[in-house]
């Protein structure tokens, strides 16, 4: 029986990495009489609602509590739990989990989760873990999500290569993005910010749907998304991983980790991508993809005193340039611009730096104070065609916690004071825009957990900004479990953004729009509100997992971006009428037999919105999404094989009646399915792994509309739906040296 154990997580800088605590490492023995990790076994301590579980490297770090004795007991599903009595003066353990014998001789077997829902949170939280991001070409971020269910990524427009995640069926403008909760990929960013997160620095990304903390901001409106990267104190000592798509695209990627006393260690993070060859697959004289060149590199430190200071803190430096537009060759064949072709240029640079710092109080090791900074700086120009877009983003932030609670658990606090500040210098046409966006904020996130069974989760914060006023963020989580097998959470929030018009809608700068600029855009106000049930079942001794769940998002104040009032034109103003989204979902997750994992999901979205007096279904998203993914590894994990089935629902295309008969196009799009697939071969420390995708083959027809005049008054890239890419071919070798 698995023993499912619920305690408080309270939301800090990493609040385990804050406290006094103890860390260690959780393995099996298998077959070879080698130490494999368990990830996603429980650690708690007895008779408290202290605890954690273990990431995919089985490693956990518990705060230690004030009891006589302490007693630790770790567990996992399948396996023997272990309970031991824990000396006050150590740190670290290492701890070797047995599998469970049942009377009959009948061996129950687990296998390390890949993705997991966090049944100790209060929040609806997903874990994707590395070992499911490496089922699929995870290259970036964008590349992260193949396999789940609850995050969509598509393409903005055909041409600048840009992807945009999609949560609770809106964009991902209304997710606020973290790595280890400091904020990032925002204004600026938002464009291309999913290629600037390699995949290979990531161990973990959690997702959050719904209202999420008030302590990292008023931003999040349907979910937040934090990024894990690799520390210097990791297992992993040396890392290196080179990729090949047939599509000419490669990626190179390398970390490497050092200690360099008791005291302080160091990390540091590379990656260089290059997509040098135009292909046109579809022979409309532009290139299915732009060629992109990015070098990225980061240097982190770990500081901890073993007194109750510890410190993290690092830079980031990056610099792509991206190139698309039509192709020489088709110039030379057609005769089309050929003195003076369509181009995109983008050159971007971005330097960050960033420090988190946390002590702990000898005399309560549940009271810890922290403080959290990061800079950064983005610059970008931008040249599509005729048209041309600079943009300067300065951003500092940071944010001050206390943490606190009763001797018994039952109580605890977090209280914060916040401060960010933006500098924005953006030039569109010729015109000069600027902004100065400063917000001092306060915090405080209450925690009742009187039992097992009840968490409730209030927060509040007020924000003072310096153009649009006071924000008045109030959010709520409640966790009730019936039993050891059922949870059921509810939630219920509000969340604030402030709109940057030309950067988040740098797409539409790809075609002959005029930008028709009704309302001057501000800010965006909405409420989201959620509900979600986790079911556990034991069928022929294994576990199936059933979630089931319900939001809502509802806006009292949003920019509208209008492609449907007119085909020449795209509209911003002021939302005057309704705008929502509801998104219902259903996922199943079972091991049918030893080493065969296999989830299904399907989620069906309502999305509308007034674009002037007409209440319509949102343009370009497929209102329907199945997801059936399947996993299999042979008795000694030398060789996995993972793949992925995606089924695309249909959706609406806005009306493109006005264009002559040879530039429209249908008002509705089909379903389509994308397949996905891939073997990996383990050889001692060194992963070879081939894969394929989209093997359908599926591909919009004519994605750029007047792709033969895009000087001329017609000419669109922006009205993408589905893949521009045909099937894709890729080979790679990843070598990890712990």
């Amino acid at each position: 029986m698995k023993l499912i154990i619920y305690s408080l997580l309270a939301i800090t800088i990493s609040a385990s990495s804050l406290a006094q605590s103890l860390k260690g490492n959780v393995y099996e023995i298998d077959d070879k009489g080698e130490k494999v990790p368990l990830l996603g076994t429980n650690v708690f301590w007895q008779g408290t609602q202290v605890g954690t579980t273990t990431d995919d490297k089985g490693f956990f770090d518990l705060r230690k509590v004030d009891s006589n004795p302490p007693i630790l007991v770790v567990s996992y599903i399948g396996y023997q739990p272990v309970k031991m009595e824990i000396p006050a003066e150590l740190d670290t353990i290492e701890i070797v989990l047995t599998v469970n014998r049942e009377l009959q001789e009948v061996v129950v077997t687990g296998t390390p989760l890949s993705k997991y829902i966090d049944d100790l949170d209060a929040k609806q939280t997903e874990v994707i873990t590395s070992k499911e991001l490496l089922k699929a070409a995870c290259c970036n971020l964008s590349e992260s999500f193949t396999t789940n269910a609850s995050v969509d990524v598509q393409f903005q427009d055909a041409v600048t290569g840009a992807k945009q995640i999609q949560l609770l069926g809106l964009s991902g403008l209304y997710t606020q993005i973290l790595y280890e909760n400091i904020p990032t990929l925002k204004g600026l960013a938002s464009t291309f910010g999913l290629g600037y997160v390699p995949g290979p620095w990531m161990t973990s990304i959690s997702v959050s749907k719904g209202a999420a903390s008030v302590v990292n901001g008023y931003e999040s409106v349907t979910g937040q998304i934090n990024i894990e990267y690799k520390k210097p104190d990791d297992l992993e000592r040396y890392y290196f991983n080179v990729f090949q798509s047939s599509h000419f695209k490669t990626d190179i990627n390398a970390n490497a980790a050092t200690h360099l006393n008791d005291n302080l260690s160091t990390m540091i993070l590379a990656h260089a991508d290059f997509n040098q060859k135009a292909m046109d697959e579809n022979h409309d004289s532009f290139r299915d993809q732009p060629n992109v060149k990015q070098f990225n590199l980061v240097n982190r430190w770990k500081y901890q005193s073993y007194t109750g200071f510890e410190s993290q803190f690092g830079v980031q430096v990056m610099n792509e340039e991206r190139r698309g537009g039509q192709t020489t060759e088709s110039h030379s064949n057609t005769g089309i611009h050929l003195d003076h072709p369509y181009e995109i240029n983008v050159d971007t640079k971005r330097f960050e730096v960033f420090a988190k710092n946390g002590y702990v109080f000898d005399d309560a090791a549940y009271t810890s104070i922290g403080l959290i900074l990061n800079a950064q700086w983005h610059k970008q120009n931008s040249i599509l065609g005729l048209r041309s877009y600079y943009g300067d983003q300065k951003t500092f932030y940071t944010n001050l916690l206390f943490q606190t609670r009763t001797d018994d658990d039952i109580h605890a606090i977090t209280l914060g004071g916040s401060f960010v500040y933006d500098k924005y210098d953006e030039s569109f046409q010729g015109y000069n825009f600027g902004r100065n966006e400063s917000r001092p904020g306060v915090f405080a996130e209450y925690t009742f957990s009187p039992d097992n069974l009840l968490t409730i989760v209030p927060g509040v914060r007020f924000d003072f900004h310096n153009l649009y006023g006071t924000f008045f963020t109030p959010r709520l989580h409640v966790k009730y479990n019936f039993d050891e097998n059922t949870i059921l959470r509810g939630s219920a929030g509000k969340g604030y953004r402030s709109v940057n018009l030309f950067s988040e809608n740098l797409n539409y700068l790809a075609s002959s729009r005029h930008f028709v600029i009704i309302d001057n855009p501000t800010y965006e106000e909405a409420c989201n509100y959620g509900l979600n049930l986790t079911r556990y079942f034991s069928i022929n001794d294994r576990e199936l997992r059933i979630t089931a769940e319900y939001y809502r998002t509802d806006f009292l104040k949003q920019t509208v971006v209008d492609i449907d009032s007119d085909v020449r034109e795209v509209r911003f103003y002021n939302l005057n009428g309704k705008s929502f989204s509801n998104n219902y979902q259903v996922e199943f997750a079972y091991q049918p037999i030893d080493r065969l994992d296999v989830t299904a999901a399907f989620r069906y979205t309502d999305v509308k919105s007034n674009y002037g007096d007409k209440l319509l279904i949102k343009p370009l998203s497929s209102k329907y999404k199945a997801l059936v993914t399947i996993s299999y590894a042979t008795n000694d994990s030398s060789w996995l094989f993972d793949s992925s089935f995606l089924l695309n629902g249909g959706g609406r295309i806005p009306s493109t009646k006005q264009n002559p008969v040879e530039y429209q196009r249908a008002e509705s799009f089909p379903a389509f399915l994308n397949i996905n697939a891939q073997i990996t071969k383990k050889i001692g420390f060194v992963d070879v792994y081939l894969g394929a995708e989209n093997l359908t083959n599926y591909k919009q027809d004519n994605p750029i509309i007047a792709a033969n005049d895009p000087f001329g008054d017609y000419f669109d890239a922006s009205m993408i739906w589905g893949p521009i890419d045909g099937t894709k071919i890729y080979i790679g070798l990843r070598l990890s040296v712990l």
